[in-house]
């Protein structure tokens, strides 16, 4: 496994993967970031700068992220989510094929080793509220406005 970590708005993102494919990105409220990147690396680094810089809105360098089945099964899900868009933890079970999945399917979202690159953050409570996100609500919220400028930041003033 080879690991690079490059400054975002949100922190510093740690990228690991091989030339199976990226299995881990996260985010880092501190450290440093890498002068040189592994070359099974550039492109994943290259498309995550590509969506900070507004440029890119789908990643398309190979998955391979260590889960279970169930757990591989919801993150797949959530790459079904359109860039800009959200949807429910409960529209997701029902997708998933399991209304009463919901509790589960919640903490496959909070296991997601793939920030950003497979979309939790585009999964809100049923109430429109931003509930449950791992890098914390405040990046939750700049991901969904930076994905949606104009109809996010009116919905979300009050965090």
């Amino acid at each position: 496994m080879e690991t690079a970590y490059i400054k975002t708005p949100l922190g510093i993102a740690e990228i690991v993967g091989d030339e199976n494919g990226i299995c881990s990105v996260s985010v880092h409220d501190q450290g440093t970031f890498s002068t040189e990147i592994p070359a099974k690396l550039q492109n994943a680094v290259s498309q995550l700068n590509e969506y900070f810089e507004g440029t890119r809105t789908a990643f398309d360098f190979k998955l391979n992220p260590k889960g279970t089945e169930f757990q591989n099964k919801v993150w797949k899900g959530l790459l079904s989510i359109p860039f800009g868009k959200t949807r429910t933890y409960l529209e997701q079970s029902k997708i998933l094929g399991d209304v009463k999945a919901i509790r589960a399917v919640a903490s496959a979202n909070g296991k997601n080793p793939l920030w950003i690159v497979v979309p939790c953050h585009r999964v809100i409570g049923s109430d429109g509220s931003l509930t449950g996100y791992a890098g914390g609500l405040w990046r939750k919220k700049w991901l969904l406005e930076h994905e949606n400028p104009t109809n996010q930041q009116s919905l979300f003033d009050e965090l």
